[in-house]
């Protein structure tokens, strides 16, 4: 056990992330328990101040370790060595970069490359971030599909990964995509919404409609253009967050995305030119920036599906609509300061009726 409290300054490396993980990283015999201990009695402290173990910590920041209850460090387990990127990968993924400052890359994903590897999933996006460090290694923050495209957001540090992990959870950031459905929407500008769970027997790779067991998904379509009754060109707008929510979403209202044999089979396919690919593309992603305004980035369509817009007649200018506001009501904050506030006047009515009572 070391008997002599040590100040340790916090890296780059380590900007934005709880303490608690601070000691996993950088001491990891020290239990939670003795941080939980340690906080308790005033000896954890930031810059001299007294701190807990969900506190997040900053560069240049000192974490003072008390002189009691640890061992000499030992040494850290490396990581397996991911395989050096080839050169050409390397350019790959540089070429994807569409907007990038010291927080943040996005990146317009090309359809048919997975965000995140798995089982069977060797190539995809997250291995390649490796051609785009400078220090500490980019972070993916959301996904797309394998087979969509468009804008995707990766974050540069920890802390500006916790920033814009908050705003997707707090749903204050905006995405918009565009498709092409089959036939047209009778309604040009509707909401759907529709619970969705993952379909049994499917290992969770498919979704569907639950209205019992379904988890709440919402999703805004407006009608851009359309093919006569062939085909229309419309802007999706998810306000949650679910798993292939607008896929799932148009096929459950009979216009299902083209190319989406998937969800529809042989109903998602048109004839003639048009690619059998998905057309489904992240085409904008507004989302506050950790330092301050806003990241708004549009990302132009891949070869195929500016091809099926030709093809079909549709004018691409057409169609950045205007973009609304979040509102309050509608972040995750909003919405449980409207449950705390409601719980307030339910709690305010009960004692105003047990004064009633009294005085009868």
């Amino acid at each position: 056990m070391s008997d002599q409290v040590r100040q340790l300054r916090v890296t780059e490396e380590d900007d934005g992330i709880r303490l608690d993980r601070w000691f996993r990283r950088n001491l990891p015999q020290v239990s939670f328990g003795q941080i939980s201990r340690w906080a308790r009695t005033g000896q954890l402290r930031l810059d001299g101040k007294r701190a807990a173990p969900g506190d997040r910590i900053e560069a240049g920041q000192t974490v003072r370790v008390p002189p009691q209850g640890e061992e000499a460090p030992a040494p850290k387990k490396q990581p397996p060595q991911r395989p050096r990127l080839s050169d050409d990968e390397v350019e790959f993924v540089r070429s994807l970069v569409i907007r990038e400052d010291a927080a943040a890359f996005v990146l317009n994903k090309p359809p048919g490359l997975a965000t995140q590897g798995g089982t069977k999933t060797k190539d995809h996006l997250d291995r390649l971030l490796d051609g785009l460090s400078e220090g500490a290694r980019p972070k993916l923050v959301h996904r797309l599909d394998k087979d969509t495209s468009g804008a995707l957001l990766v974050a540069r540090t920890p802390r500006a990964a916790a920033f814009f992990a908050k705003a997707f959870s707090g749903r204050t950031a905006r995405k918009v995509y565009w498709a092409l459905v089959m036939d047209v929407p009778a309604i040009e500008d509707g909401m759907i919404e529709l619970p969705l769970a993952k379909q049994p027997g499917t290992g969770g790779e498919k979704m569907h409609v639950d209205e019992a067991e379904g988890l709440p998904a919402k999703t805004r379509y407006r009608v851009i253009e359309r093919a006569g009754n062939r085909a229309a060109w419309v802007e999706l707008q998810p306000y949650t967050g679910r798993t292939h929510q607008l896929r799932v979403h148009m096929a459950a209202i009979g216009h299902p995305i083209v190319g989406d044999g998937k969800y529809a089979g042989q109903d998602a396919f048109l004839t003639g030119s048009i690619s059998r690919k998905l057309h489904l593309h992240a085409r904008r992603l507004r989302i506050d920036h950790p330092d301050g305004g806003q990241i708004d980035a549009v990302a132009e369509l891949p070869e195929h599906f500016a091809a099926s817009m030709a093809a079909l007649g549709f004018d691409p200018s057409l169609g950045d609509l205007p973009l609304d506001e979040v509102k309050f009501s509608e972040t995750a904050e909003g919405k449980r300061k409207a449950v705390s506030a409601a719980a307030k006047a339910r709690r305010k009515e009960r004692k105003g009726e047990r004064r009633t009572r009294r005085r009868g």
